[in-house]
């Protein structure tokens, strides 16, 4: 994720954040980025479907009086999963609040005593950074050590 500003900023973030947030069913009650990301991605793969079946069916029944009203329908379908990136963008640039900032920092501790080779600890994290952190985790820690978070 870079600084990158404006809309096509936001989209971009939220697409690589959407990738680089561990799904895990043990995140679920704490965060709702799973629920986000799973509507994102249904949303990507069905409301282009939609948006086209709403628009041709008018055509095809020869209803151009109501085309207007498909074209807007059409419209927002198309941004719906367009919504969930830029939320997912925004919210990867967000700083942590206080209790996640320690939770990062006692997951990045642990992390690096068992050996394993990390960025260093940002003073000021992001969601961006915890997700890379519990991405490690997920992957690196085994569950006697993830037991206390989880």
């Amino acid at each position: 994720m870079s600084n990158r500003v404006g809309l096509a900023g936001s989209l971009k973030d939220g697409q690589k954040y959407m990738d680089l947030w561990p799904v895990r069913k043990e995140l679920n009650a704490i965060f709702p980025e799973q629920r986000i990301i799973k509507a994102t991605r249904f949303g990507v793969k069905v409301m282009p479907a939609i948006a086209a079946i709403s628009v041709l069916t008018q055509m095809v029944f020869n209803n151009y009086q109501a085309m207007p009203q498909a074209v807007v329908m059409a419209l927002f379908a198309i941004s719906l999963p367009l919504q969930g990136m830029w939320w997912l963008g925004n919210r990867s640039k967000t700083q942590l609040p206080p209790a996640l900032v320690s939770w990062y920092r006692e997951l990045h501790e642990k992390i690096t005593e068992t050996g394993f080779a990390l960025e260093p600890m940002k003073p000021r994290p992001r969601y961006k950074e915890l997700a890379i952190i519990l991405n490690r985790a997920f992957r690196q820690l085994d569950k006697s050590s993830m037991e206390r978070w989880f």
